[in-house]
């Protein structure tokens, strides 16, 4: 901790949700108040939001009355990147499992880095913190920076990583100018992925990847269920997370280290210790040879990545999916539909739950279930979840050794809790 005085509210915490969050909060001295505008006091230098606070919210209300200056968390965390000599992690999937991937051999080259993240880390969470920062006392900060709501440009990092363009939240042409905005305001050194999509902001930077040219490559590439192992200019490194797309994420953490000044020799052990990122391909547990996996996947590309991997994993795959966000899921309607028919085959299974809403003026004239009729259409074994006790139900009947039940979605806390409902409805069947 760096000595500043924090506090902040969550309707979640108000709905009486998260109670070990609210009291890891409260441990770390973080005044937690009810959403009523309360905590607001005369002491209150500043309002920190997020794209998701909207002006209705008692406490943007009551700051705005009382002449708070209210901040976006975008510019407070500019305001770190600026200060630091900071590494910012970009793309539309894996920041926060490369932002993790580097955080952990930087520290376990004893570099003591800080890191802000979207995921939770395991190793961190081990040492009883909460899991999504730390401050180390070097000049070094890794961070993950969100393309999501257009945040991505007030950064000037010292070394930028732009790992993927990928249809997500915007159409593509608008992230990639938030990623040229990326390269020109970055410092020292940009680090590219090898698609040919990237192309653009290639010039100048270092480039990971599988191609020939790519100046970070991974060569004699090895899968397994549990991992994978490559070689990079002769030294080789294994990770315990398994996929494709968990060596391109190591690959660009390995540039960014090295871009950071650190041999490529010391940067092995570390990265075979990496302990993942909670709700990324995280294994919740295993029972009557079934395994039951939670996963944040939430547009085309998560999705796949995270079917092909459980493939590795199991003879069939369960997939539940819950959508999150009208206006996001509105804008991936087609890439579900495509997705899902595409990854899933004969004998898997779809589940989806309705479209997660966690409040808000978002418009609500849909259903989940009619992204379900168009996947079943396709031939797809597809089924729209009324309920998560019709599901868990469903699951506990269907569930046989072999299967794979991958729980997917993002946004949603809960998801977690409920993967471990259906671990233990199986156990009990």
């Amino acid at each position: 901790m760096k000595g500043g005085r924090v506090s902040g509210s969550d309707r979640a915490f108000d709905q009486g949700e998260r109670a070990a969050v609210r009291a890891q909060f409260e441990a770390l001295g973080i005044g937690v108040f009810t959403q009523d505008g309360s905590g607001i006091g005369e002491d209150c230098a500043a309002l920190v939001v997020s794209t998701a606070v909207e002006e209705t919210v008692p406490d943007f209300a009551a700051a705005r009355a009382r002449g708070v200056p209210i901040v976006h968390r975008s510019e407070m965390l500019a305001h770190f990147v600026g200060a630091y000599r900071s590494i910012a992690v970009t793309g539309t999937s894996g920041k926060s499992t490369v932002t993790g991937m580097t955080f952990e051999i930087l520290r376990g080259m004893g570099a003591d880095p800080s890191v802000i993240t979207g995921g939770d880390l395991p190793a961190l969470q081990a040492e009883g913190l909460i899991g999504n920062a730390f401050a180390g006392a070097s000049d070094l900060l890794v961070v993950e920076a969100d393309e999501s709501d257009g945040s991505l440009v007030r950064y000037a990092p010292s070394i930028g990583i732009i790992l993927n363009l990928q249809r997500d939240h915007k159409e593509m042409e608008e992230v990639a100018a938030m990623f040229a905005t990326l390269r020109a305001r970055t410092r020292e050194t940009l680090v590219v992925g090898d698609d040919a999509n990237l192309d653009a902001f290639s010039g100048g930077a270092t480039r990971f990847g599988l191609s020939e040219r790519a100046d970070i490559r991974a060569v004699n590439v090895e899968h397994s269920a549990d991992g994978a192992r490559f070689d990079v200019e002769g030294v080789s490194f294994a990770i315990p997370v398994p996929g494709l797309h968990n060596v391109t994420n190591a690959l660009a953490a390995i540039a960014a280290c090295r871009a950071a000044g650190l041999p490529l020799e010391g940067m092995a052990e570390p990265l075979a210790g990496f302990s993942g990122i909670g709700r990324r391909f995280q294994t919740i547990g295993h029972t009557n040879g079934i395994e039951i996996v939670d996963d944040f996947a939430h547009n085309a590309e998560k999705i796949a990545a995270a079917i092909r991997t459980a493939k590795l994993r199991g003879r069939r795959v369960l997939a539940i999916y819950q959508p999150h966000g009208y206006g996001p899921t509105r804008f991936l309607w087609q890439d579900f539909v495509r997705t899902f028919s595409g990854e899933l085959s004969a004998d898997d299974r779809l589940f989806m739950l309705e479209v997660f809403y966690a409040g808000g003026t978002a418009t609500r004239d849909f259903s989940a279930a009619d992204i379900v009729d168009e996947i079943a259409a396709t031939g797809t074994q597809a089924a729209f979840a009324p309920s998560r006790d019709w599901l868990i139900e469903a699951i506990a009947s269907e569930a046989r050794e072999g299967d794979v039940v991958l729980v997917m979605g993002a946004r949603d806390p809960s998801l977690t809790a409920f993967a471990r409902d259906i671990l233990g409805a199986i156990e009990s069947a």
